[in-house]
């Protein structure tokens, strides 16, 4: 059979996995720390048996790109889980959600100590060294039911419970356990690592994709692991902390009801608390929002202004968008393309002394951006603040102190705001938060711009290496955090973003991408959108919602 690597064709005996038929190059390659391969824009184990069906292009993925990296983390947590299973067999752990270069987790029948972490490490060290095959078994429907019958276990179980012709388990001598996605052939691949305590549980670190090598210092984020956490334990009450569970819920005659109700109620419950919180500030004349892209700020900002006049204070928007600086001033990135997205995009000087103005109760005259010519214009748009009015201020740089360098620190208040998923598929494999949002964002922008699924896919990297950038460094600079999750929102948008990642083919580069985001779907059951409340932050990616102009 022939395989395509570097342009050049390689006549390979059938049979052979990918790491024995292309041994040689990759011993010759120039790439380091090869952990897996894409075929066809398909991600592959380098253990795949190759077949006549395979022929085509391959190329090699290191732990130094987005997908590798992913490879590398779920390969760090199986070894993780098994070196738990060897050292404190009874301990039932969760992996809860991500937190910088790192992922949280627990302990449910155990105290996490200093002594537990040494000696699970210290296993984990182990194990690495010893570079023990990871091996896939895959099964069919009726393997997998025959085993489950023998073995007391829910490892990968939900996998038998959706439309799927196999099931799978990784095996790494006599453990197994079910990982979300391609893993790394064999335990030797985890070369930078580190495993700590952190509050209740642990941290198992690893490398940023930037600085491979390095294992970086945690950064405490106080408020964002707050509202995770509170949001875990409200799931973990409602017995909804997993897919199972939740599918589990939405199949009972009033659960989809139920579900729709109690998340709105949720939502509603924190909106008004920070509308509260805002009027007993006092000194409060302008409210900040920000957050990555598809957090639900359009309606958010909508729901709490009502909120706000609830409490008597009358909420007025002002866009950002409307200060960029003239075109030929904008700042250009390290390819000479326009940069948008970087504060110095912005004319702070106008803004800050219009903010300083309409707060010594001045008028001003607004400017207008226009996007085609790249310059500001005044049409006569013109404001005033009166005395039970306040600003409400929505845009990538809020938590930036930058943005209002010229307003006291007590007339500002700042809400950050995030998609922060702690749903899990089951205990070891944890829904992204990048994940969920990539999802809305697929429906939205194919529902209001007519976006295809792959164009959404291609621009999603330099979303993030923006938000990277200009958003979370700052989330902590927020007075409060606001989760947009919804928990059952996968189970309605499954509808809309199912169709257009299949129309996705496999001679695109986002395929592989759109698969694994299929897959994830296919775990949901589905719930219709007609029930969905045109006032829930869902409607906003859906389209239906009464916020939307």
């Amino acid at each position: 059979m022939k395989i395509t690597y570097e342009n050049k064709d390689y006549e390979v005996q059938e049979g052979l996995t990918i790491r024995e038929a292309l041994k040689e190059q990759i011993e010759k390659s120039e790439v380091q720390d090869i952990i897996a391969a894409r075929l066809n824009n398909t991600i592959e184990s380098l253990n795949l048996p190759l077949t006549k069906d395979h022929s085509g292009e391959i190329e090699f993925i290191t732990r130094n790109e987005r997908d590798g990296r992913n490879i590398y983390i779920r390969g760090l947590l199986f070894v993780m889980s098994k070196a738990f299973a060897e050292v404190y067999p009874d301990a039932l752990l969760t992996v809860n959600y991500q937190l910088s270069n790192a992922m949280f987790g627990t302990v449910d029948n155990m105290e996490v100590t200093e002594e537990i972490i040494t000696k699970v490490k210290s296993k984990m060290i182990e194990i690495i060294n010893k570079d023990i095959p990871i091996l896939k078994e895959i099964m069919t429907q009726e393997e997998a039911e025959e085993f489950y019958k023998k073995e007391a276990t829910i490892k990968g179980k939900l996998q038998t419970a959706i439309d799927k012709d196999k099931v799978s388990l990784y095996y790494c001598e006599d453990y197994y356990n079910y990982f979300y996605g391609t893993m790394p052939i064999s335990t030797g691949f985890a070369k930078v690592f580190d495993l700590e305590k952190y509050r209740n549980g642990f941290l198992v670190k690893y490398p940023s994709v930037t600085e491979p090598n390095k294992i970086q210092e945690t950064k405490e984020s106080l408020k964002l692991v707050s509202a995770m956490d509170e949001y875990d334990e409200i799931y973990r009450l409602m017995k909804i902390n997993t897919v199972h569970r939740l599918n589990k819920k939405v199949r009972e005659p009033k659960g989809e009801k139920e579900l729709i109700l109690f998340s709105e109620a949720l939502h509603e419950k924190k909106i008004a608390e920070i509308a509260n919180k805002i009027k007993e500030h006092g000194n409060v004349r302008m409210v900040l929002i920000a957050g990555p892209s598809s957090s639900g700020k359009t309606t958010f900002a909508g729901k709490l202004g009502m909120s706000l006049k609830v409490n008597g204070i009358k909420p007025v928007t002002i866009s950002v968008d409307n200060y960029f600086v003239e075109r030929e001033n904008n700042p250009k990135d390290e390819h000479g393309n326009y940069d948008f997205e970087c504060i110095e995009a912005l004319d702070l000087k106008l803004f800050n002394n219009q903010l300083v103005d309409l707060l010594a109760g001045k008028e001003v005259s607004l400017p207008t951006f226009n996007f085609t010519t790249g310059k500001k214009e005044y049409r006569g748009n013109t404001l005033k603040l009166k005395e039970d009015e306040i600003l409400i201020i929505e845009g990538i740089h809020c938590m930036n102190d930058r943005l209002t360098s010229l307003i006291p620190k007590e007339n500002k208040f700042k809400v950050y705001i995030s998609d922060l998923t702690v749903l899990n598929i089951d205990y070891y494999n944890r829904i992204s938060t990048t994940d969920t949002r990539l999802i809305r964002r697929i429906v939205r922008d194919y529902k209001f711009r007519n976006y295809s699924a792959e164009h959404t896919l291609k621009t999603w990297y330099s979303v993030n290496r923006g938000e990277q950038k200009n958003i979370f460094p700052y989330q902590e600079e927020a007075d409060c955090m606001f989760n947009s999750s919804i928990v059952y929102e996968l189970s309605v948008l499954k509808n809309y973003a199912m169709p257009l990642l299949e129309e996705i083919p496999q001679t695109s580069r986002e395929y592989s991408e759109a698969r694994r985001l299929i897959t994830l779907l296919m775990y949901f059951e589905t719930m219709s959108p007609d029930n969905v409340p045109n006032n829930s932050l869902l409607r906003e990616f859906i389209g239906g919602s009464i916020f939307e102009d």
